[in-house]
């Protein structure tokens, strides 16, 4: 899998509504220069996020950017969304990738080094490591040392996503630690001019990305 599609990982929260729909929001944010979308949607019932995840999906496929489900397996083979990302506590990985098949992109939530190699061997195509800050948006947060992320990204092929409380504030603070890009929530969806700061947040990933390179 292309490192580069981990730089900008935008993560949709529907509590960001409002003056444009979701759908918007999202485009807002591909002309902005988002790498990757995942559509995460808790609350909604299978149908309507169905029906979303339909439309979402040709979206992101129009810009040439991946389109993945969280955590909802079956609809995202069903939506043909190109991936699924899931947490520790969302399935077996290996049980995971065989109900997607090979093509299938698979994102793995990773908190330790043991939970990376167990996600990189079942067969996952990259990692979410976090959460790097506290965050508003999961309230059983647990953040993990930056320490903890460098042994991660040592330890496996595979790309690396960091995520969780991650804002344009504290993202040059991830410089070093290895990651691949960030994955962002609020920072993208809740900012009145998505696309512009769509802009401003993948030139602020891409510097952290190569503070990094320099430091290594």
């Amino acid at each position: 899998m292309d490192r580069r599609t981990m730089l900008l990982y935008a993560v949709t929260d529907r509590a960001w509504v409002g003056r444009q729909t979701l759908y918007q929001q999202v485009e807002s944010a591909l002309k902005g220069g988002i790498t990757c979308l995942q559509l995460r949607e808790k609350n909604l019932d299978e149908d309507t996020f169905y029906e979303e995840a339909v439309e979402i999906g040709k979206l992101c496929r129009s810009y040439g950017v991946p389109f993945i489900v969280n955590d909802r397996v079956e609809l995202a083979v069903r939506c043909r969304a190109d991936g699924v990302h899931i947490g520790q506590k969302d399935g077996n990985p290996a049980d995971v990738r065989r109900m997607i098949g090979k093509e299938r992109i698979l994102g793995v939530t990773a908190k330790t080094v043991e939970q990376a190699l167990a996600a990189e061997q079942a067969g996952a195509d990259y990692l979410g490591v976090g959460a790097m800050f506290s965050t508003s948006t999961k309230r059983d947060t647990y953040v993990i040392s930056h320490d903890e992320v460098r042994r991660i990204c040592r330890a496996v092929k595979i790309p690396v996503v960091a995520i969780g409380g991650i804002s344009e504030d504290n993202i040059l603070r991830l410089s070093g630690c290895g990651v691949d890009g960030a994955a962002m929530v609020s920072a993208v969806f809740a900012a009145e001019d998505i696309e512009s700061q769509c802009r401003k947040l993948r030139k602020l990933s891409e510097q952290m990305i190569g503070a990094g390179l320099r430091e290594a």
